[in-house]
């Protein structure tokens, strides 16, 4: 791992353990834990970022920037302190689409965590129904991304016990909340179309059949719907698999025109007949998309350039026991 990557990956660890100190420090503490939380994903997704490669994390549109993380600074017209990074949202447009639909959060669940870690920073204030949600998002965010970056330390450290409580009990309400869509959807469906003939019922079906939902999604893909049986779409990210030499799509979300049943990433597979994680939409990839899919750098340590300042032997594990027992 680059040392900019590392940074931040120690970073991000501190962040955490002040955000669960935080967090387990009571109600009036909760506006420190979603903020140290957020900035905690942050750095972890720039972690994963600068692993590939430092400049991933830059802001694309500052030339000096990119020409410090590419080892070209004698060039840049400002110093290296200057350099401007990405934000927490575009860190997660990024990580999300290198993953290839891998992210188990959603862009509707990441924007409450981006207006806390900012209402907190910039206003004092903050949505306390939140919290939980909002802290939840960040543990599964970053389990998803410490599989794909070195070891370098128990990252949970102390807190394992409460991550894994916190999200025993996200998986339970993301249970509960699926099993209300489902009924609601249901509910719908025979209000709409329980005093239709059979006949008129499938005419009307059929023509509201190709109506997919407004917002954005790289493929959409016809699919059975879990609550009403109807016509749905199945939308999500496509990747090519050079291994067979064909297209993949990932579902990402449901929607339902017939039931106005919406599911996302995470409710897919608490289905009790759950989508496949992959589908092949058989298509060559030269018909479908002529983009070659990029694989993750080997690991170094060495790299010209360091967009970060800092002491190199500095003890991370001391510092992390200074944020835990504060």
């Amino acid at each position: 791992m680059n040392k900019d990557a590392q940074r931040l990956w120690y970073s991000s660890q501190k962040w955490m353990a002040a955000a669960f100190t935080a967090f387990s420090d009571g109600p009036m503490m909760k506006d420190m834990a979603v903020h140290h939380a957020g900035v905690a994903a942050e750095h972890l997704l720039k972690a994963y970022l600068a692993d590939l490669h430092p400049a991933l994390i830059v802001e694309g549109k500052d030339f000096s920037s990119l020409l410090h993380a590419t080892g070209h600074g004698a060039h840049a017209s400002g110093p290296r302190s200057q350099t401007k990074t990405i934000g927490l949202v575009e860190a997660y447009v990024r990580v999300a689409g290198i993953l290839k639909g891998s992210m188990p959060v959603s862009r509707q669940e990441l924007l409450p965590l981006a207006e806390a870690r900012n209402g907190v920073a910039h206003a004092a204030f903050h949505d306390a129904a939140q919290v939980n949600a909002v802290f939840t998002t960040c543990l599964r965010m970053a389990d998803s991304l410490l599989p794909g970056l070195p070891p370098l330390g128990d990252f949970w450290g102390q807190y394992q016990a409460l991550h894994d409580k916190l999200l025993d009990i996200r998986v339970v309400e993301a249970r509960v909340q699926l099993e209300g869509k489902l009924a609601r959807a249901r509910h719908v469906f025979s209000e709409r179309y329980g005093h239709f003939s059979q006949e008129d019922r499938s005419l009307v079906l059929a023509a509201i059949a190709n109506v997919s939902s407004p917002g954005y999604i790289d493929h959409d893909e016809p699919a059975t719907c879990p609550a009403c049986s109807s016509h749905g779409w199945l939308g999500g990210e496509t990747f090519v698999s050079e291994a067979a030499d064909t297209v993949l799509m990932t579902p990402l979300v449901f929607d339902c025109p017939a039931c106005d049943l919406h599911l996302e990433v995470e409710e897919l597979g608490m289905l009790k007949e759950p989508f496949a994680e992959e589908l092949d939409l058989r298509v060559s990839p030269a018909d479908f998309c002529p983009e070659q899919v990029g694989s993750r750098l080997p690991h170094g340590d060495d790299h010209p350039y360091n967009m970060f300042t800092g002491d190199e032997g500095t003890d991370e594990n001391l510092m992390l026991n200074m944020y835990r027992l504060r």
